[in-house]
């Protein structure tokens, strides 16, 4: 795709999806490849509502490891500065359907438009292309909690968000945490004399993984490819970091950030349950927010939770993060499916009595048509 609109036959795709009797006086739609046109970074690194996942950081990881290529839709033309944008993926799964995701595996992707107009003619293009057949749902996942109706998007499924604001001092943040579920916490964790580890060399990849197996096969699911780990490492560098908590040398505990901007986010957690009582995930989070307040974040993003999981949204609670509502739109509207506590028992006891290298393939075959 090049780096203005595409073009099919020296027709705009704005107008060659443009049904019989809409207004041809809308705006123009163009479309963008947001990995070789620079604008698209320049635009993210300005605008003060993008994310982590906006970055070409996130789409590089994306294409790398599951081969989804980004696109970009703007009603900016080739030769103007990028005003406004909404980002999706291809996602072509004979498993799940041909999707146009915001943005596969992300836990929020915010919609970056000025006002409804701007957002109706982005989301009437992307429409188009499932009225024609061409595309099964278009999804987005924005951390604006309401839609107007004229989209034409429907609330699919919703999430607990939870953010930290870091613009106190250490001290302040301290006192506000939960003092026995945490402060008590960070305290056992330093008497237990837990070793601190980061980067991100091949070793400590491999130790965090080793512990994400443990993880996944406790909450009764594949681990992801650890070829989407190493993706995201080369793909970020610097701004990626491992941590790893180890007790007599065994690791217990690990977390994966990401740096974008004024951010940092908690992408990733995995633990051995074996070694809980030292508090080796608290300790962790206490690392990374003292290094993050001295980078100049303003934001600790804890992520997604799941309406349901109680226990996790309390515990990003504790650390004095505020909780708001996050909803993942779809058009046409599909319903939510959920499993029953059953099904997760039976699929919990399937994953417990399957071989590590067997959950490692199913891992690496999963993935990349759930994103």
């Amino acid at each position: 795709m090049s780096s203005g609109s595409e073009v099919i036959a020296g027709v705009r795709t704005a107008d060659l999806l443009r049904p019989a009797g809409v207004n041809s006086s809308a705006a123009n739609v163009y479309e963008i490849n947001p990995l070789s046109d620079s604008r698209w970074e320049t635009f993210i690194k300005s605008h003060p509502r993008s994310s982590v996942f906006h970055s070409t950081n996130w789409l590089k990881a994306l294409q790398t490891t599951y081969k989804y290529d980004p696109l970009v839709v703007t009603t900016c033309p080739p030769d103007a500065d990028l005003t406004n944008g909404l980002v999706f993926c291809r996602v072509n799964s004979w498993v799940t359907g041909r999707r146009l995701v915001s943005l596969p595996f992300s836990d929020h992707c915010e919609l970056l438009v000025h006002n409804s107009n701007e957002l109706d003619d982005l989301l009437l293009h992307m429409k188009r292309y499932v009225d024609a057949g061409r595309w099964k749902y278009i999804e987005i996942r924005p951390t604006s909690s309401h839609l107007g109706n004229q989209t034409g998007l429907g609330r699919n499924v919703t999430y607990s968000f939870h953010c930290l604001d870091l613009r106190k001092s250490t001290q302040e943040l301290f006192h506000n945490f939960h003092k026995d579920c945490i402060q008590r916490k960070i305290r056992r964790a330093e008497r237990e004399k837990l070793q601190y580890e980061e980067g991100t060399s091949e070793i400590l990849l491999q130790k965090f993984y080793d512990l994400q197996v443990l993880t996944r096969r406790r909450q009764g699911l594949p681990p992801q490819p650890l070829s989407w780990f190493r993706g995201l490492v080369a793909a970020f560098g610097g701004d990626l970091k491992i941590r790893i908590a180890t007790k007599d040398d065994l690791p217990v505990a690990s977390i994966l950030t990401l740096v974008h901007k004024k951010s940092m986010v908690y992408k990733y957690g995995c633990s051995d349950e074996r070694f809980h009582r030292f508090g080796g995930m608290v300790f962790l989070f206490w690392n990374a927010i003292r290094e993050a307040k001295d980078l100049g974040c303003e934001e600790f993003d804890m992520g997604r939770s799941d309406t349901d999981n109680v226990g996790l949204m309390a515990f990003k609670g504790h650390w004095g993060a505020v909780g708001t509502e996050l909803s993942y739109w779809t058009y046409p509207q599909r319903p939510t499916t959920t499993i029953s506590t059953l099904q997760k028992a039976v699929l919990q006891r399937l994953v417990s009595l399957t071989p590590q290298f067997a959950l490692k393939t199913a891992g690496r075959l999963f993935y990349r048509h759930i994103g």
